[in-house]
């Protein structure tokens, strides 16, 4: 099966929440994203409990004929902050705050992490075997797949960017490939 982990689109900055809504440039990364889409088979789609996922999942949903099967196992590891700011903002005003927490340093522990996610996908390709399925998620959640897939240790280890494109064929013998990452011509 084609499994196909989609980066959500530009969430607003909040500090009152962990779990804002798409910022106008995020609606039009999702749009955008969904039209890039438009021409792939896709047999579900499944997102994230988290707005920024929902709302980025949602325009490919509606042109694909599906529902957004949403999926707690795939949030994101900062859903308990109560704040989000966008990595390359944090990043760019606060290096030594972004390299921590690129290090593992943010109050996770990156090992349970993946073991919920890894199980979350894991459960999604199970039940969709020979079929393409669509999963709108998160940059963490990319990484520590991505990790597992190669057999890295779970960290976060590169930067996707809004609504990039991730694929990866999963065997029913259990083989795991990359196929492609952070694919983002659609953001031209």
């Amino acid at each position: 099966m084609e499994l196909i982990l989609i980066r959500h689109g530009l969430p607003e900055r909040r500090y009152d929440t962990a779990d804002p809504p798409l910022a106008v440039a995020g609606v039009e990364q999702a749009q955008r994203v969904a039209a890039w889409l438009a021409d792939e088979r896709v047999d579900a789609v499944f997102a994230s409990t988290m707005r920024r996922a929902i709302q980025t999942a949602e325009p490919f949903a509606t042109q694909a004929g599906h529902a957004v099967i949403q999926h707690d196992g795939i949030a994101e590891f900062d859903r308990g902050s109560g704040r989000y700011i966008p990595m390359e903002e944090l990043k760019r005003d606060n290096y030594e705050a972004w390299l921590a927490m690129a290090q593992g340093e943010h109050g996770v522990d990156i090992g349970v992490f993946q073991a919920t996610v890894v199980a979350a996908l894991e459960e999604i390709v199970e039940s969709h075997a020979g079929k393409r399925v669509a999963v709108f998620c998160h940059g963490g959640v990319i990484n520590v797949w991505t990790a597992h897939v190669l057999g890295m240790t779970p960290r976060l280890f590169f930067e996707p960017d809004y609504t990039s494109i991730h694929r990866f064929m999963c065997a029913r013998s259990g083989q795991r490939n990359v196929v492609s990452l952070n694919e983002r011509a659609h953001l031209r």
